[in-house]
């Protein structure tokens, strides 16, 4: 049976760098990802970062951020075996209501070029392309 958890540091880091780093094209895993960065994170608001968990086996995952006026949505993941079966939507159902529990009003989320299946998936959940802005970043 699986269960949506709040991500714990100690036992879920290593499952989750994994399950991101074999999750395709998708996700980036990137110098966010480092364990102090995700220590980081999880000051600031733990309740956002879920785990999909049967038997004791992580198998999905999604990171949400919220600063107070925007709502932010990374690596949504599921274990390959899993996908297909509604674990994706769980996760974001659970996302989005934490988000709005906040009182989080608007949340975007980065979709890299050409991954048709998650353009597909997240239209069908409501998230529209904003094709009129380009996304910029710097490393600082």
């Amino acid at each position: 049976m699986i269960i949506l958890r709040e991500f714990q540091f100690d036992q879920d880091y290593d499952n989750v760098l994994k399950l991101w780093k074999n999750a395709g094209d998708g996700i980036g895993v990137g110098i966010s990802d480092q364990p102090e960065e995700l220590k980081k994170k999880l000051t600031r608001d733990p309740d956002l970062f879920l785990i999909a968990e049967d038997d004791g086996l992580l198998v999905g995952s999604v990171l949400g951020g919220y600063d107070g006026r925007r709502g932010m949505v990374y690596h949504l993941a599921v274990e390959a075996s899993y996908r297909r079966k509604g674990l994706a939507s769980q996760l974001m159902d659970e996302i989005e209501t934490r988000l709005r529990g906040k009182g989080c009003r608007k949340a975007y989320l980065l979709v890299k070029k050409g991954n048709q299946a998650a353009y597909d998936f997240y239209a069908v959940r409501g998230w529209d392309e904003m094709e009129h802005v380009n996304i910029y970043g710097k490393t600082l």
